[in-house]
């Protein structure tokens, strides 16, 4: 019999960055892959198998350089700390495709008819990679896997776009469309894309957003406006939705280079890390609840984190931006407990471990 109850407590990452940084020093980092650099990514997880997909490039290659060479990897786990390297889902396009360049983030979900559709973003040698549009595959097993002819574009009229026929001296640096989350909305019966992107006024360093995109079926995308108010960030990237008591939290993340003027010009730190956004419905409007950024740092222990189902519980998952140096690190992170709530999320620990200078958590899965 317990002597005490189980209450666990909410506790910002900005505590846990010693823990965290402990643990990649030590060599308990997830996944890595030799001879490459791995950062983003993102999990699929059919019956006891979770499926990784993410981002790689050649270890040669200089860490800002990276995004123009990204390739979609593939591994498999039971406990999300062993992994099963698996061949790549896609073979290079051929050069004049949506994707010769390079491919990036995206996710991948199960559609009604039992085939699972993973959605990334492409950018094409033709616009010299500045510009993002979300694509697609398919597959019967999320190991074999056929590109199909899905493209979901920036609409002009709500976001950054690129313009056909316009001068390149006179379109946007990049556009930016990148990272779709895609999640079945049972009540509206749609599909719905979370889509990285910006907006095409305001201040150039607050226009990021997430936009969003419905579909009945996967194939067929209507484009919409932004499901969170522009001014606060220059990019909003790797979103998720998570279902949380009676409302939705919508996770993001920026670099501390990404706050705009105006929020720091209100005193917030000019940190980077995850976001934890609250909601009413899967259709927003998102918004903070409180002090939203519950990883966080400059730069942030941990980038791009993923929540993920395991064992009855949720987990988070992440990618190390630099080493003790500063140098690039990347890599998939062990897994650390989340709490998902109505009014955010944040780690859990319990309450007889607190988190003032080195906290400490319960065993990982």
């Amino acid at each position: 019999m317990s002597r005490h109850p189980q209450v666990r407590q909410r506790i910002s990452l900005r505590w846990c960055a010693p823990l965290i940084k402990g643990r990649l020093r030590g060599g308990t980092m997830a996944f890595h892959l030799p001879g490459h650099r791995v950062w983003d990514f993102w999990l699929a997880t059919d019956g006891p198998e979770h499926h990784l997909f993410f981002l790689h490039a050649p270890e040669t290659a200089d860490p800002d350089e990276r995004h123009q060479m990204a390739r979609i990897g593939h591994a498999v786990s039971t406990d999300l700390r062993d992994w099963e390297l698996l061949p790549r889902p896609l073979s290079d396009s051929p050069i004049g495709a949506a994707d010769d360049r390079a491919t990036w983030t995206g996710s991948t979900v199960r559609a009604h008819d039992g085939r699972w559709h993973l959605f990334y973003t492409g950018v094409s040698s033709a616009e010299d990679g500045r510009v993002q549009r979300v694509l697609s595959a398919v597959s019967d097993d999320l190991r074999s896997w056929e590109r199909t002819d899905v493209v979901v574009e920036a609409d002009p009229v709500h976001y950054e776009a690129w313009q056909p026929g316009v001068d390149d001296a006179d379109q946007v640096d990049e556009v930016h469309w990148r990272d779709p989350w895609v999640h079945w909305d049972a009540d509206a019966g749609v599909w719905r894309m979370y889509v990285t992107a910006r907006v095409h006024d305001g201040a150039p360093d607050g226009r990021g957003t997430i936009a969003m995109a419905t579909s009945p079926d996967l194939e067929r995308w209507t484009v919409h406006g932004p499901v969170t108010e522009p001014g606060e960030f220059r990019q909003m990237e790797v979103s998720q939705l998570l279902p949380a008591d009676d409302g939705w939290v919508l996770l993001f993340c920026h670099g501390p280079g990404d706050n705009s003027a105006a929020r720091l010009d209100r005193g917030e730190p000019p940190e980077g890390g995850q976001h934890a956004y609250v909601g009413d419905s899967p259709a927003g409007p998102f918004r903070p609840a409180g002090d939203s950024l519950f990883v966080r740092g400059d730069p942030p222990p941990l980038y791009a984190c993923r929540a993920v189902e395991h064992d009855g519980r949720s987990w988070l998952l992440g990618w190390p931006m630099v080493d003790a140096g500063g140098a690039f690190l990347g890599g998939i992170s062990d897994p650390f407990p989340l709490q998902v709530g109505r009014y955010g999320a944040s780690l859990a620990t319990a309450p007889d471990q607190p988190a003032p200078s080195e906290p400490s958590y319960g065993p990982a899965p």
